[in-house]
Formats: structure tokens, C-alpha cells, sequence
């Protein structure tokens, strides 16, 4: 039964984009790549992560939080076309947590960039945002 539950959660996780390994070291699954990442310096903070059409076309988007916690307002995903796309993603993020995985419309996607609307949670330290497609 235990090794029936430890397998239902595996592929349950099978999406996500990154794990850590037993030393904390992130380990993105199979698929995944890194498209960039910020480092949130203020209370308030708008960054951009631009991709290109080198980088390839996408899918699926996940962003990750690292270091402090973080409040993201919103998140703008523009493609290769000029087409927007705003995902809700309003959300407190904890230490070391993702958004889910967002589906992009219209399939596979060239992404010229992804702008960013976010800040540090009081108390916190500067946040590492890490943007990753599939």
C-alpha cells in the first residue's frame, strides 16, 4: 500500500517543473528549461524576463519563488505575435513555492517576454523569480 501511495504522489508531481535533491539543490524535471530570472528588490517591483524566438516555442509556463516571500499582482505573457496573455496569478508565494502550470492558448507559442508586477512580503529578504517553459 505504501509504495502504491508513494507512486500515485510521483506522477501527481510529474508536472512540475523543478524538485530539490537531498542536498536543496534544484533539479528541473525532464522537458523543462529556464527561461530567466529576477531578483525582487523593493516593495513594489516590475521586472521583465525576455525570451525570444531562440529559446523556442512553449506550451507551459512555471514560476518560481525562492529565498523570501513574495506577492505577485499580476504577470503579462507576450508572445512572438504581440498577443497578450494575462493568467490570473494574484498570490502570495511562501519560500520555495510555484504557481501552478500555465497553460498557454493556441498551443505551442514563441514568447517574446513576460512582464512582472510583484513585491516582497514584509520582513522578507530579495526574492529570486525564476521563470520556466515547457
Amino acid at each position: 500500500m505504501r509504495s502504491f501511495l508513494l507512486a500515485c504522489t510521483i506522477l501527481a508531481l510529474a508536472p512540475a517543473c523543478y524538485v530539490r535533491d537531498h542536498r536543496g539543490t534544484v533539479v528541473t524535471s525532464p522537458g523543462w528549461v529556464e527561461l530567466g530570472e529576477r531578483w525582487v528588490n523593493g516593495a513594489v517591483d516590475r521586472d521583465v524576463i525576455h525570451v525570444g524566438r531562440a529559446e523556442g516555442r512553449f506550451t507551459r509556463l512555471q514560476v518560481v519563488v525562492e529565498n523570501s516571500a513574495l506577492e505577485m499582482f499580476d504577470m503579462a505573457i507576450v508572445f512572438g505575435n504581440g498577443e497578450v496573455y494575462s493568467p490570473q496569478t494574484r498570490l502570495v508565494f511562501a519560500q520555495g513555492t510555484t504557481t501552478r502550470v500555465i497553460d498557454l492558448p493556441g498551443g505551442a507559442r514563441n514568447i517574446r517576454r513576460v512582464e512582472f508586477r510583484y513585491g516582497n512580503l514584509p520582513g522578507g529578504g530579495r526574492a529570486r523569480v525564476a521563470l520556466f517553459g515547457a
